[in-house]
């Protein structure tokens, strides 16, 4: 299966050049189209025209040049195959060995804000996905190659050996499907924006949630186990675009990672994300046992760890800026299992050397925490719950005091931070906060009297002066009245009970500020 003929057409151009000048060398003959083509010779690359193969030239504004026999035949034919051999000789078919083809950016293309219909339509590629798709399945005789990542490795072989390997040409028609399934996937998304009337083609936005859902995804890294571990799991991300969040972070110490401690990590960062100043949330069993937002770092870890020491041994944690020598200092005094951060100071890092279990992940350098913008997708026995992210932000302005008395300016700001923490906490989800620190959290409970009292229960700093934040409203006045007998003087939730008023009657004779904000946030 020597390789003496390549067929190149690529968008990406990433390598290209490199690569075609080895295979070059290599006594390789390469036939190309259009642009690729022309960008080859300007670097002075010999390149075969495909309408020279064909007999054919290029038509319809370039949508048709290698929808051909004499293409397709020789990516198609079977070396070992005595017809095939017959056939291809009978019709002077050249074999092509070797097919590097990339594909129109239909997905950037599709997220243009001034795309048009004919845009849309126009980057559909035909021609690179159907020959693609021919040279991996005929595997056992060609290469495809989908990936400029892949063209060093590609050129090692054939210097090597004249040829691919079948091992790899296998490898490489199995990432070709992929690239190609998701490709389809995509297109077949997009185009439900389009809709048809009075014989025009108008394009609207991206449904929110679409009629179909096509999702290519590559296995990234097996980890450590699952929830328990008698579970296998592993870290898959999607095929063909840049990895982004948690899962592109790089990890620069410590043991494998685990399913349970990739999942408390995405909640540690999505709260972390909350915050415009410096912040930590530290996680244990997918709950925020403790979140800071302070002036610096190191004050931000000292108030979080403050609201639960006990629960934060054998946590994880996320920082919202790069972790400095002195709060790596604190945090190197706990048992801690994960951290995730921006960066790490050296003498930070330093400090976590001898802990060689600990596990530290650093995020790519444009995101300190958060969610990305895609759909949260849950399994159920025989389909997938697909919905929209909990993106909400809550504004002052949104609150609606229901209450005599108004609550203060510090009353105001707790209550914010603590309804952010709120968000991210196991229904049902009760917070006590002052401004910038949780100092209580009940959580998962099903009864929301259970969450307070439990939040009351863990509590290590006094609850006096504090206010309490409800993740949905209070069905009766005894959450409200077991609140301030800890010391609560003011509470936020979503209001929207058949009992408010008798709620808001409690507050009021215990003296307590409440405001309804209009927005619930179940976490299940």
């Amino acid at each position: 299966m020597s390789v003496a003929r390549a067929l190149v057409s690529v968008y990406d151009k990433s390598g290209l050049a490199d690569f075609a000048r080895q295979l070059a060398s290599l006594g390789v003959e390469i036939v190309s189209t259009g642009g690729t083509a022309r960008f080859l010779r300007e670097d002075g690359i010999t390149v075969r025209d495909v309408s020279d193969l064909t007999g054919w030239p290029e038509m319809l504004g370039g949508r048709v040049k290698t929808l051909h026999p004499k293409v397709h035949g020789g990516i198609l034919f079977r070396r070992a195959d005595a017809g095939d051999r017959r056939q291809t000789a009978e019709h002077n078919i050249a074999p092509i060995d070797l097919v590097v083809v990339n594909l129109y950016p239909f997905e950037a293309t599709a997220a243009k804000p001034d795309l048009t219909p004919v845009d849309l339509i126009e980057n559909i590629d035909i021609g690179g996905p159907t020959m693609v798709r021919s040279a991996a399945k005929n595997f056992e005789s060609v290469a495809a190659v989908t990936d400029p990542a892949d063209y060093a490795a590609v050129a090692s072989e054939i210097e090597a050996r004249g040829e691919v390997s079948l091992a790899t040409r296998l490898e490489l028609a199995r990432k070709a499907f992929a690239l190609t399934a998701r490709y389809d996937g995509n297109i077949a998304t997009e185009l439900e924006r389009l809709s048809a009337a009075d014989g025009s083609i108008e394009l609207s936005q991206r449904p929110v949630l679409p009629a179909r859902l096509h999702f290519a995804f590559t296995r990234r890294q097996e980890l450590r186990y699952g929830e328990n571990p008698h579970q296998r799991a592993a870290l898959y991300v999607p095929v063909g675009s840049s990895v982004s969040g948690l899962a592109a972070a790089r990890q620069l110490q410590g043991k494998e990672l685990s399913y349970n401690n990739l999942m408390d990590l995405e909640s540690a960062l999505a709260l972390a994300g909350e915050f415009l100043r410096p912040a930590a949330v530290i996680v244990k069993h997918n709950n925020p046992c403790g979140a800071a937002e302070q002036d610096s770092l190191a004050e931000a870890y000292a108030k979080a760890l403050a609201c639960d020491p006990i629960s934060a041994f054998g946590g994880v944690m996320a920082f919202n800026r790069p972790l400095d020598a002195a709060t790596a200092e604190e945090v190197a005094k706990l048992f801690v299992e994960c951290i995730a951060a921006p960066g790490y100071e050296p003498a930070a890092l330093e400090k976590f050397a001898a802990k060689k279990n600990l596990r530290l992940l650093q995020l790519p350098a444009d995101e300190s925490g958060g969610r990305d913008t895609a759909w949260e997708l849950k399994r159920i026995s025989g389909g997938v719950l697909v919905q929209e992210q909990d993106r909400h932000e809550l504004a002052e302005s949104d609150l609606k005091v229901v209450t005599r008395r108004s609550p203060t300016r510090e009353e105001i700001d707790a209550m914010l931070f603590g309804w952010k923490v709120c968000k991210h906490v196991k229904s049902n989800a009760i917070v006590f906060a002052r401004p910038g620190q949780t100092v209580g959290v009940g959580a998962g409970q099903m009864s929301r009297v259970d969450s307070v009292k439990i939040a009351i229960l863990k509590a290590q700093l006094p609850l006096a002066g504090s206010v309490v934040a409800s993740d949905a409203f209070f069905p009766f006045p005894d959450g409200v009245e077991e609140g301030a007998k800890a010391g609560a003087t003011a509470v936020i939730q979503p209001g929207g009970s058949v009992r408010d008023p008798d709620v808001i009657a409690a507050a009021d004779r215990l003296g307590l500020a409440m405001v309804f904000c209009g927005v619930r946030h179940f976490r299940h």
